[in-house]
């Protein structure tokens, strides 16, 4: 199973969860794929910058993954995405923070078989088409 073809079996066992799932599907991939912060690798710098080097490298290698708290997510994210993605899904913050620290090491774990960051582009492409074949309305 290709790289694609494992992440696309992961969003769609979340999605599958119903609503709730989606939308926090939505905001991971978003996460992953925005240019703001800075695509996956950006993404992986907070979470190093914030002191979570080691947890987050557990993801993108190939071993087991390390646990992340919602706590921890809040704080590396910061509270005003936390806020924003919890309004937008109609739940607390802490669900937030919670759903997000379930589904993002996922993410990353899966986008990163090879235990490094593929390439922008190609990464940005498979994310774009995973948001347009599951999170149309």
């Amino acid at each position: 199973m290709g790289l694609f073809d494992k992440v696309v079996s992961m969003v769609g066992e979340t999605l599958s969860g119903g609503t709730e799932n989606k939308g926090l599907m939505e905001h991971v991939l978003n996460l992953v794929n925005h240019p703001e912060v800075g695509g996956l690798s950006g993404l992986i710098e907070k979470f190093n910058s914030n002191g979570l080097g080691d947890i987050v490298a557990s993801w993108v290698g190939k071993g087991v993954n390390q646990p992340v708290s919602g706590d921890q997510m809040a704080s590396t994210l910061g509270m005003d995405k936390i806020s924003e993605i919890a309004s937008s899904l109609g739940i607390s913050q802490t669900q937030a923070a919670d759903g997000l620290a379930s589904v993002l090491p996922q993410l990353i774990d899966k986008l990163t078989p090879e235990g490094s960051v593929p390439e922008n582009n190609v990464l940005q492409q498979g994310l774009s088409l995973l948001a347009k074949h599951f999170l149309k309305g």
